[in-house]
């Protein structure tokens, strides 16, 4: 890892999502004092959804705060595999909040590509915070091993803040292409977070002991951080 990682354990769940939350707002209050706005980008998945909802809940003047997904399913944005439309009804009490979205309104996949790269291009100031998750095979974002974007979308140095991402095989709970940000987007940031429940600490511990050629996702992403590195675990 390019520096060491910050290991936090919690004995539920819940208390994992209330202390996470009150480390994003005050990531937020601190940038909204230094610079006048927040950015945050954010994981999809059922794990970090509580936490969202307890950010939301923050007395925070929500107008200057920016939120994106980490990554997102090629399908249209009322869909119910939609990572907008979670972000949008997690923090549903944040009044004033600003989302920005990955994908075009029907979800193609070329076209939202080059809606991400124009988004982000606007965009180019560190994030404040980003915030992964992880799934089983141990992708973060939609870096999925094995799809054929992968190399490039792992390459620390790469120009691109985005891309299209083909899982192979694709998710048979999510059989979508994707759109994610790059290792090199993900990693421009002032603070990551890791959020893992479960066995998954484990997956977290092979992926990092790996000496496989092609390092798996995370231990890729993980390998090339340079800002401070959290790492957030409960049962």
């Amino acid at each position: 890892m390019g520096n060491v990682a910050t290991e936090h354990q919690y004995d539920t769940a819940d208390a994992l999502a209330e202390a996470v939350a009150a480390v994003l707002r005050h990531t937020c209050e601190e940038a909204i004092a230094r610079r006048g706005r927040a950015m945050l980008a954010l994981a999809g998945g059922r794990t970090p959804l509580p936490l969202y909802r307890r950010l939301a809940a923050a007395p925070l003047p929500w107008e200057q705060v920016l939120l994106l997904p980490t990554d997102e399913r090629c399908v249209p944005q009322d869909h119910p595999a939609c990572n907008q439309r979670a972000l949008a009804d997690a923090f549903a009490a944040a009044d004033g909040v600003r989302l920005a979205g990955l994908t075009v309104a029907d979800g193609d996949p070329d076209r939202s590509a080059l809606a991400a790269r124009d988004l982000l291009a606007g965009r180019p100031e560190p994030f404040d915070a980003v915030v992964l998750g992880m799934g089983g095979d141990a992708h973060v974002a939609s870096l999925f091993p094995g799809a054929p974007q992968l190399p490039g979308a792992l390459d620390p140095h790469a120009t691109r803040d985005a891309c299209r991402i083909d899982p192979q095989p694709l998710p048979p709970d999510a059989p979508y292409p994707r759109i994610s940000l790059t290792a090199a987007r993900l990693l421009r940031t002032r603070a990551l977070h890791l959020v893992i429940t479960g066995d998954k600490r484990a997956v977290l511990r092979d992926a990092l002991a790996s000496t496989a050629t092609q390092r798996p996702p995370v231990a890729a992403v993980l390998d090339a951080a340079t800002a401070p590195v959290h790492v957030h675990w409960s049962p």
